[in-house]
């Protein structure tokens, strides 16, 4: 047992500064051992909160005070609730002549931080108590949870008395202040319980949002606090135990990052995520422990938020129905509105009707003024979703009234999104309930498995939208006249279904998606396209940023493996509403060029008939023919043009366009002094490069080239999403970077800044250097949560007679420049390269060969380059 009086007896008399600090050591030292040992940190934080009275009541005795004088505890503390490194917030409360407090509170505070402790303050008369809370809701709900600790409890009550509903605040303004204040914190945290690394008080789900039902309920009902809110109309008490529980998880996880971080810190970074999951005994298996931890934090995340809903909309209608605003509008039979609000007629309906259950969210669905669901209509909602079982499964009227949601044309998402809330949708698809609140451990994908699925289809949904089109201009026609779309919604719902259960995420995802179509009903060609799609989700995405889109061979290859315009198109809709699902700073300008380029040439190989692949050579003299005619209008002779053309490799005609062959071919004829090298620069919106600049150097080939180049776009605060390098026989080589800012900006209207990138790098390359100086900053702090060892593979390529080396590994500074290091060291000729940054990732591709221009073969030579770079990234991190 705590025993308060025991940490406490000895702090009078002299010396009472080491004296303390020993006794907030041991509290503190009590305290966390009790954590260890399970003891409940409800239990724990109010245990601290009684020996912080103790330890401030012993030292404010020791004050000589007047009679107008209170040392009062406000906001947690004043609830009674302290976390370990949380700050001591306090009020000294003087009366009238607040002069003859200015010495003891300034001797008091003095002691306060000599101790160590954190100490919120201030001090205040109650005419300035009353003044600052009428003007500012926080200092007014502060104070409402305000409590002596030593002084006139008559001071309290006379604050008490000036804040008091009747005389500011009243029950309606209080309310809506309070859901303004709670919308703007949802919104800094993307209005989701799902953060990547959430904050454990103030993102949706948090402790903040019971804290605002208590601070609501106190208020409406003039309750003590959330825990005396009455049974009955306002608190089930199933919902009772989810609020105790739920909290105590909270409260749980709140302690043990003050505990392990030794500071106030209340955001479960990705560091901290993998010590709770030790500390909660999680251990790594199918899913990461952390993973697992997670699941548990997002499930009770998702639980409080909703309970915050309810109990929000409960106390809405309560002060709407005092003020006598209902507006009733009947629905149908079953349902009707209540100012805007869905709600049953009879409260009997779910078990006598258990297909209802599916329908309040159709109507939802059909009908664009319904707000959403009504509080007492949720809770029956939850209390019978028991009735969804394998009879309710198998019923037609309820796969009928499924396949109606994803058909109806106001809020799909928003149904889908209210139906994973309220416990509906993982309850019809057990295979979606198991993926509820499921973490992926990366930065790569920045959801969970069933946000990122909604966020999909909320994407699908978008490119049905004239708000969208100017973002979504391909997407948006080619999803306007897919024939069935419910098809695209279902495919998107089960593409990433199978993750998490070990295995190809795809194939067994495709399992479960047949199995749906056949249950509810679909055509066979139907049925087909789905399971497809969900095996094939990630082949559009991968061809486009992995493989060279300008080979009319890749091209051929997958229009074969797509077949018909029918599924290109949905696949299409399908990967543009993934990527875009998957993380907000994955979609960028580039990106979506490479799927239009890939979308686009596919749509004319399957027109053209997969029985008629193109000839590369047509290709090639496309291309050449086509620089001929700007070239020759500019002056240039075939005879020259073939001279100058004589080196190049039919790569350079298939990847190059027309205009920047003519653009290359003339500044290299007119620069003459090849000892230096040739540095090019424009950015155009053409969709082959979208908003990226490309930069164009000619230059004498050295080994160390490609590194140096990476290493001064990376000082130059530069992102390379392309480069293509073509070495050629005459010892000069000819590279072509696309570049973007850093933070993934485009730099295209930055005149300025494009003329000092050309005289930066005009001048460093000219300049005979060795070594590339690489940068040098620190590794972001994610990153270096998600250090994944590097991945690399080599294989052959029989057509083009190099070695392909892919690197996976994510990103940090400096890596383009450390891989090409690697490269001089090993002897190895950089002969092309596909570099591809995919949020915090890259998957790149380099193609290789040894000093005689000839694919590596040897073993052990593949493997000791492999290492080399394996180990030079990775050391990085």
């Amino acid at each position: 047992m705590f025993d308060v009086t025991a940490f406490t007896a000895d702090l009078e008399g002299t010396q009472p500064i080491p004296r303390c600090k020993a006794a907030l050591k041991n509290a503190g030292a009590y305290l966390d051992g009790q954590f260890h040992a399970g003891v409940e940190a409800g239990d724990l934080i109010r245990l601290r909160a009684r020996f912080m009275d103790a330890l401030l009541g012993t030292l404010c005795d020791c004050q000589q005070w007047p009679e107008q004088f209170a040392l009062v505890a406000v906001g947690g503390y004043g609830r009674g609730e302290l976390h370990p490194r949380s700050d001591v917030d306090i009020l000294l409360l003087v009366g009238d002549d607040s002069e003859s407090c200015r010495e003891p509170i300034e001797s008091f505070l003095t002691l306060l931080w000599d101790i160590g402790l954190d100490v919120g303050h201030s001090v205040r008369s109650v005419a300035e108590c009353r003044d600052a809370a009428a003007s500012d809701i926080t200092i007014l709900t502060n104070l409402m949870e305000a409590r002596v600790i030593r002084g006139s409890e008559a001071l309290m009550a006379a604050v008490s008395q000036a804040i008091a509903p009747d005389n500011m605040w009243p029950i309606g303004e209080f309310f809506r202040a309070k859901m303004d204040e709670q919308q703007a914190r949802h919104n800094k945290y993307a209005d989701t319980e799902y953060n990547l690394e959430p904050n454990v008080k103030g993102s949706p789900g948090g402790l903040r949002d019971l804290q605002v039902i208590g601070w609501i309920a106190e208020r409406h009902l003039g309750v003590a606090g959330i825990d005396d809110i009455p049974s009955g109309e306002f608190l089930t008490p199933d919902e009772r135990r989810i609020l105790q529980r739920g909290r105590e998880f909270m409260w749980r996880v709140r302690y043990a990052l003050h505990m392990v971080t030794g500071r106030e810190e209340d955001r479960l970074l990705f560091d901290h995520q993998r010590a709770l999951a030790e500390l909660w005994g999680f251990e790594d298996g199918d899913k990461l422990a952390v993973e697992q931890f997670m699941q548990l934090y997002y499930r009770w995340a998702l639980a409080l938020g909703q309970l915050n809903e309810v109990l929000v909309q409960n106390f809405d209608q309560s002060i709407l129905a005092a003020s006598g605003d209902d507006e009733l509008r009947e629905i149908n039979e079953r349902f009707r509105t209540r100012n805007g609000y869905l709600e049953v007629i009879d409260p009997n309906l779910f078990r006598q009707y258990p297909p209802a259950l599916l329908e309040v969210f159709l109507l939802g669905a059909q009908d664009k003024s319904i707000l959403g669901i009504g509080a007492p209509t949720i809770r029956l909602i939850r209390d019978n979703r028991h009735l969804i079982d394998d009879h309710f499964r198998a019923d037609p009227r309820n796969h009928q009234l499924f396949l109606d949601i994803l058909r109806s044309p106001y809020k799909v998402t928003r149904q889908l999104r209210r139906m994973t809330r309220y416990g509906i949708l993982g309850t019809y698809l057990p295979e979606f309930g198991r993926i509820v609140g499921q973490m992926q451990h990366d930065l790569f994908h920045a959801y969970t498995v069933d946000a990122h699925t909604l966020e999909v289809i909320q994407n699908m949904r978008r490119f049905q939208k004239a708000d969208f089109e100017e973002r979504f201009p391909v997407s948006s026609r080619v999803a306007r006249r897919l024939p069935k779309i419910e098809l695209l919604y279902i495919a998107g719902l089960y593409h990433d279904i199978g993750k998490g259960r070990g295995g190809d995420h795809s194939e067994l995802g495709a399992v479960d998606a047949e199995r749906f179509c056949q249950q509810h009903g679909l055509l066979q060609r139907d049925t087909n396209l789905v399971v497809w799609l969900v095996k094939n989700h990630l082949l559009m995405s991968a061809v486009a940023q992995r493989k060279d889109i300008s080979d009319p061979e890749v091209i051929q290859q997958f229009a074969q493996h797509v077949g018909d315009q029918h599924r290109l198109d949905y696949l299409f809709a399908l990967t543009v509403a993934d990527i875009n699902g998957t993380n907000p700073n994955l979609w960028n300008a580039w990106r979506g060029s490479l799927l239009r380029q890939l979308y686009t040439e596919t749509k004319r190989a399957l027109r053209r008939g997969l029985e008629n692949p193109v000839d590369k050579q047509v290709w090639i003299d496309e291309a050449r023919n086509a620089a001929i005619d700007i070239l020759e209008y500019r002056g240039f002779t075939l005879e020259e043009l073939d001279e100058l053309w004589q080196e190049r490799g039919e790569d350079y005609f298939l990847r190059e366009r027309a205009e920047d062959i003519a653009w290359h071919t003339e500044a290299i004829a007119g620069h003459h002094d090849k000892s230096q090298p040739l540095v090019l620069i424009r950015s155009s919106n053409d969709s082959s490069v979208a908003n990226a600049t490309q930069i164009f150097i000619h230059a004498v080939y050295t080994p160390q080239l490609f590194s140096r180049v990476c290493a001064e776009l990376e000082q130059l605060d530069l992102s390379v999403h392309d480069a293509r390098i073509y070495n050629a026989n005459d010892n000069m080589t000819l590279d072509t970077f696309f570049v973007l800012d850093t933070d993934g900006a485009s730099i295209a209207e930055d005149g300025a800044r494009l003329r000092h990138i050309k005289e930066h790098l005009s001048r460093s390359l000219g300049q005979d250097g060795g070594k590339p100086s690489v940068v040098q900053r620190l590794t972001p702090r994610q990153m270096k949560s998600f250090a994944i060892p590097t991945e690399t593979r080599m294989s052959v390529d029989s057509i083009k007679h190099v070695s392909v080396l892919e690197v996976a590994s994510p990103d940090r500074p400096g890596l383009l420049a450390r891989i090409g290091q690697v490269f001089v060291e090993q002897d190895v000729v950089l002969q092309a390269a596909k570099i591809q940054t995919l949020g915090e990732r890259v998957e790149d591709v380099f193609f290789i060969t040894d000093e005689d221009d000839q694919p590596i073969t040897d073993p052990a030579r593949c493997e000791a380059i492999q290492q080399a770079i394996r180990d030079r990234l990775d050391k990085q991190l």
